[in-house]
């Protein structure tokens, strides 16, 4: 069967309107690059993880112009974090911000709320345009193996072809794509499982709070004027929710262990919320060598989200990104070498960010999760 074409030029295709897609197609769309942003549900996503933006985050949305997307969602501000060990409560604050000196400040929210402002700030920018539509693969050159283009199917229409001369795949912790840039697989040594605590007062306000519990830690925080996450780290095999082995394992292991001003909601909301989950992998970033084709976000690096930090990588990544690939360091998205040059430049850059935050992500979670009690 003969696809139809898309009529229109683009100079970009992001696959993915997640916190980097909706990102990066504003920073470009600003830049006068013609962006054709493809997301298979435009609807508010309702996860568990991407609910908390560390200060180095919010710092890069204000970069980005993007700050107004944490405002009007109902969010709490975030000035550090609270320890609990054996019973006691250690406060980590957050350094004060180097450039303003006042205290730093993070966010937390519901995650969807976010990306819906973020997607709507997207959608208003010149040179944007989205489209809610399924890709179901990527368009090669047949004589260079160069991508060109993607194929997408929007609800109730015929698969379609959409050329431009870089597509950005942004398609997340799942990646589809992942297999056409690198063999790297991630590395999944836990799992999140997640639920919402309604009118909890945490004993640190405005703050995140870990118990370093056993066997491995346990995060919560506020994200709306009356919930609060709470996500609970399952090493290994995860237990079954359908045979209620996952309820018994979080009411008779996780809730004793609990501060006891927090144990009665726990208990209420485990009777009451649908327990969710999702894997926490790690991934190794990979230096960009496809033609034609960038992978960004989840689906290229991840780390432990014990310390939040996933957001503020990816938004950290757009900042770089659209300085290294502006129209002064690339006039035309047509000129490949330019920009397999400019993102292996991006490889070594990010490094001033990211690897901080990998590592330290890593580095705590094995500590935390140590079973030997010390």
């Amino acid at each position: 069967m003969t696809l139809e074409t898309s009529s229109a030029e683009y100079d970009l295709i992001i696959v993915g309107a997640g916190v980097l897609g909706s990102a990066a197609a504003r920073a470009f769309g600003i830049q006068g690059r013609r962006v054709l942003l493809l997301e298979r549900d435009m609807s508010e996503p309702d996860r568990i993880v991407g609910e908390l933006l560390q200060p180095g985050g919010v710092n890069a949305l204000k970069k980005l112009g993007l700050e107004d997307c944490i405002e009007g969602i109902d969010g709490i501000p975030c000035y550090g974090y609270g320890v609990f060990r054996n019973g006691e409560l250690v406060e980590i604050p957050y350094p004060l911000d180097t450039e303003t000196g006042e205290k730093s400040l993070g966010k937390s929210f519901h995650h969807g709320r976010f990306i819906s402002k973020l997607r709507e700030a997207a959608k208003n920018t010149p040179n944007v345009f989205v489209e809610e539509a399924t890709v179901g693969s990527l368009l090669k050159d047949e004589d260079s193996d160069q991508v060109i283009g993607v194929t997408a199917q929007a609800k109730g229409s015929q698969e379609k072809k959409y050329f431009a001369p870089l597509t950005l795949i942004a398609d997340g912790l799942f990646s589809k794509f992942r297999k056409e840039f690198t063999t790297k697989l991630p590395d999944v040594r836990s799992h999140f499982v997640g639920f919402v605590m309604k009118d909890l007062q945490l004993p640190l306000p405005n703050h995140g709070h870990v118990v370093l519990a056993q066997p491995s830690p346990i995060l919560m925080y506020q994200i709306a004027t009356h919930d609060t996450r709470i996500l609970v780290d399952v090493p290994g095999q995860l237990p079954s929710a359908s045979t209620g082995e996952l309820k018994n394992y979080l009411s008779d292991v996780v809730a004793a262990q609990l501060p006891e001003s927090i144990r009665p909601k726990f208990l209420e909301a485990l009777e009451t919320e649908r327990l969710r989950s999702m894997p926490n992998g790690f991934l190794p970033p990979s230096i960009n060598q496809s033609n034609g084709m960038i992978l960004l976000g989840d689906a290229m690096n991840m780390r432990h989200p014990l310390t939040g930090g996933g957001m503020t990588v990816a938004l950290n990544d757009i900042v770089l990104l659209q300085e290294l690939l502006s129209h002064e360091n690339v006039p035309s998205f047509t000129e490949t070498d330019i920009i397999l040059r400019q993102m292996r430049t991006f490889h070594w850059k990010r490094k001033r960010y990211c690897t901080a935050i990998n590592v330290l992500a890593m580095a705590l979670y094995r500590l935390f999760a140590a079973n030997d009690g010390n």
